[in-house]
């Protein structure tokens, strides 16, 4: 029997050896290979998928690539496109953390080789602590919900899973989704359409609140996380949108009105401040600092809308909050002048070490995606100095984004792969705060997947384990309109 197992496993071994072709007699080529996506150069965590990737310079017959490790081990792939196997992968990752990986690149065409200048991949010491990403997945459309929904994606693989889709209930659409400093025991998002509603999911217990309190004037959007638990802030708004005349511009959004408050999730109140509910300034997107006594938001003096949506521009605002009695500073200070330079501010995210706060900063509005020209900035808290980031900035929008717990990854979307569709990359950040080259979140067939996909990915974070959500339960209590009513404090 064992002699039977032991010639069964040889005869795998040569039919597996004899799919391979050998590299010989390459002609050597003086260039980078041009491959999709490009990895060439950039820095991941160990614990990342496969950076599987296609040749993109012209038709090729075969792909032979070999990565070695600087600090040892060596992995081969060939076939129509470099395909790791995602065991060997992670053992080489983790074997050179804080090292290099060397990937070697020959292509066949016409029965001759070519071979490439070999790039390197730097391997973070680092670690992304996360399981994986959370994200919004969506198609083209204004009038009505296409099928979209809300999804989760293991970093280590290519494992893809939903955590709810409209397809549940008609006309719903699911957005503003976030999780407390990445972990997702905490889980808020928003409902829109027919059967509005704002979930909170605790420990496993999910709660739906009526989607708005005639105080408020509107929903509970844009959701941020106290380091606590205890507290939730939300902005409220009465938004709009407009669609461009121009080829490079498509669809504006704009608030008719918007505002700031803290939520208290186990007495369903909402905590108001006349500083944060002004009738000329529309405050916006509030995000609590890693301490959980400073709240940041956004806020813009407000215009005639939509005659004068050019003007609508934001900057960055802070006023204390003391958990201890839920109550507001008596001061707010703007700590980034957007205006003065022109531009408006969106998205501000602190990173969870108190060091810094990453935003993104355009010519005008706040919804970046839809504007070429937004980039990313950081704002130094120590010493108040903000940069644009240009080592990982594109011309095309670079939009919203979220830092890891150890605040040395950050997520972000970026349409600099077709200009049309916003797709996920990733960088990292090291102690003196610079960024290195960002990559695309990886997939198992990156151009197929790519070239075949209808979907923009939005609004990216990372959690700390898969979300647990019933679905199939969830689609009923949302039809059901049972609904928690909120008290403003």
């Amino acid at each position: 029997m064992k002699k039977k197992l032991y010639m069964l496993g040889m005869l795998v071994l040569l039919v597996l050896l004899g799919c391979t072709s050998q590299v010989e007699n390459p002609s050597l080529v003086n260039d980078l290979p041009k491959i999709y996506p490009d990895y060439v150069g950039v820095t991941i965590p160990a614990e990342i998928a496969p950076l599987n990737f296609n040749f993109s310079d012209e038709d090729i017959d075969l792909m032979d690539v070999v990565v070695k490790g600087s600090k040892g081990g060596e992995l081969h792939a060939q076939g129509d496109y470099a395909d790791f196997d995602i065991d060997d992968w992670h053992a080489l990752t983790l074997q050179n953390k804080g090292g290099q990986l060397t990937f070697t690149v020959c292509t066949k065409k016409d029965g001759a080789w070519k071979q490439y200048q070999d790039f390197t991949v730097n391997v973070s010491p680092y670690a992304l602590d996360e399981w994986g990403l959370t994200y919004r997945r969506i198609a083209p459309g204004y009038e009505v919900f296409s099928h979209m929904g809300l999804y989760q994606r293991d970093l280590s693989s290519f494992d893809e899973y939903a955590i709810i889709e409209n397809t549940q209930v008609p006309g719903m659409c699911v957005n503003c989704h976030a999780a407390r400093q990445t972990d997702p025991q905490q889980f808020v998002f928003h409902v829109r359409g027919d059967h509005g509603a704002t979930m909170f999911q605790i420990d496993g217990q999910r709660e739906w609140l009526k989607a708005s309190n005639d105080q408020l004037g509107g929903s509970m959007v844009y959701p941020y996380w106290h380091p606590s638990g205890k507290y939730c802030a939300f902005s409220t708004n009465q938004t709009r949108q407009g669609f461009h005349v121009v080829p490079n511009e498509r669809i504006e959004v704009f608030d008719l009105s918007s505002d700031v408050f803290v939520y208290n999730p186990a007495t369903h109140e909402i905590i108001k401040d006349s500083l944060l509910s002004t009738k000329d300034w529309s405050e916006n997107s509030p995000v609590f600092s890693p301490d959980g006594r400073t709240l940041y938001y956004m806020t813009c003096l407000q215009q005639d809308y939509p005659a004068h949506y050019k003007e609508e521009q934001y900057n960055l605002c802070k006023i204390a909050f003391d958990p201890e009695t839920a109550t507001y500073g008596e001061q707010v200070d703007t700590i980034f002048n957007a205006v003065a330079m022109g531009k408006s501010l969106t998205w501000p995210r602190p990173s969870y070490d108190g060091k810094y706060v990453l935003f993104t900063l355009m010519d005008y509005g706040y919804f970046s995606i839809w504007h070429e020209e937004s980039d990313q900035w950081l704002l130094d808290l120590q010493t108040g100095e903000a940069r644009e980031l240009k080592e990982i900035n594109s011309d095309k929008a670079d939009s919203y984004h979220n830092w890891n717990l150890n605040s040395h990854w950050i997520v972000f979307t970026s349409r600099r792969d077709d200009g049309l569709y916003s797709r996920l990359y990733l960088a990292s950040v090291d102690e003196q705060g610079r960024f290195s080259k960002p990559f695309m979140l990886p997939q198992r067939k990156p151009k197929e997947y790519y070239e075949e996909s209808i979907y923009s990915f939005n609004v990216p974070d990372f959690t700390k384990t898969k979300v647990e959500f019933d679905a199939y339960h969830a689609g009923t209590e949302i039809a059901s309109d049972k609904r928690i009513e909120t008290q403003v404090k």
